[in-house]
């Protein structure tokens, strides 16, 4: 009887090991495959259509990415709503890194304007890193008599003179209504349904001045077609290095850079953002990126992931109590 217990005793040990080696193999794969990142396909999801800045921007970094991760990284355009339609399906993605969110300053602009949005933008998303900054530029066309920013507001004198915008909320539309607060001076805006609309009205003299990205518009510059009055980042753009800003001509507290920039669905586990966030850093160091986007008009810059949450909710204060003051809400 008991050589039998030692034998059943040696026999439920071994069948035990036997076990716990076949589930080893499992449970580690299981955490690999957890580990790494991406195990998929990556959407990157722009909120404009195709061949804006912003689209530009993402194409550029999704294949970047791919030739890293040699893992297909997929640029999907989600137009619509000023960009709250592709911003409420990645708010509603799973929160594993597979879907991001390539976004500009109007993502910050568009919780002062719309009333009902779908989502918080404060808290329904995991910024990553801001990659460029873009200003935007005054012109006027070739054969205006205008050629400086005190003639174009001198022009308001004898009434209201219209500037054109690349669209409702954008900011350029919000470059204008500074503007017009700052200098107290009555502008008419005319939305366009995007930049490329604007720059050709502008230019055929169907409507005497515009706010446009300095990436629509420096083409035309270049070749004489349109004449800038003055940029409405902080400093002056090294693409238009003649440019005044609108502080050096005068117009206090005037500062609208156009950021850009990815968000994860809020929930994506810290280490994959500081991931993406490394990787992404990476990128934007490279001579490659920095020459091509910075002969756009982009300056290319490196942010931690907490910089840019307070980049992007400084700018959502900042705005709506502009939107406010010049009654853009919609409902």
């Amino acid at each position: 009887m008991k050589a039998k217990a030692l034998w059943a005793g040696l026999a439920a040990v071994a069948l035990s090991a036997l076990a716990a080696l076949a589930w080893r193999p499992q449970v580690e794969a299981a955490a690999t495959t957890q580990d790494i990142y991406p195990s998929k396909p990556v959407t990157i999801v722009v909120t404009f259509p195709p061949g804006g800045g912003t689209d530009l921007l993402a194409r550029k970094l999704g294949e970047a990415l791919e030739q890293r991760w040699r893992q297909p990284v997929i640029v999907e355009n989600r137009p619509g709503a000023s960009g709250n339609i592709g911003a409420r399906y990645v708010a509603d993605s799973h929160a594993d890194g597979h879907t991001l969110l390539m976004v500009n300053s109007s993502f910050a602009i568009n919780p002062g304007v719309y009333r009902q949005l779908g989502f918080d933008p404060k808290k329904d998303f995991a910024p990553i890193i801001n990659v460029a900054w873009i200003p935007s530029v005054l012109i006027v066309g070739e054969r205006s008599s205008v050629n400086t920013l005190e003639q174009a507001l001198a022009q308001t004198q004898a009434g209201s003179v219209a500037y054109a915008s690349c669209g409702n909320g954008t900011p350029q539309h919000l470059a204008g209504e500074m503007l017009a607060e700052r200098t107290q001076q009555p502008l008419l805006h005319i939305p366009y349904r995007g930049c490329g609309p604007a720059v050709s009205d502008i230019m055929a003299g169907q409507v005497p001045m515009g706010f446009v990205t300095i990436a629509s518009a420096m083409g035309f510059v270049q070749h004489g077609k349109l004449k800038p009055l003055a940029v409405t980042s902080p400093t002056r753009s090294p693409v238009m290095p003649d440019v005044p800003t609108m502080a050096e001509l005068g117009i206090k507290d005037y500062e609208l850079n156009q950021w850009h920039g990815l968000l994860a669905p809020a929930g994506t586990p810290s280490a994959i953002i500081t991931q993406l966030n490394q990787e992404l850093s990476q990128i934007m160091q490279q001579e490659k990126i920095q020459h091509e986007l910075q002969n756009l008009g982009y300056t290319t810059t490196r942010s931690t992931a907490d910089e840019f949450t307070r980049i992007i909710h400084a700018d959502i204060d900042r705005f709506a109590a502009l939107t406010q003051r010049a009654g853009l809400q919609i409902n």
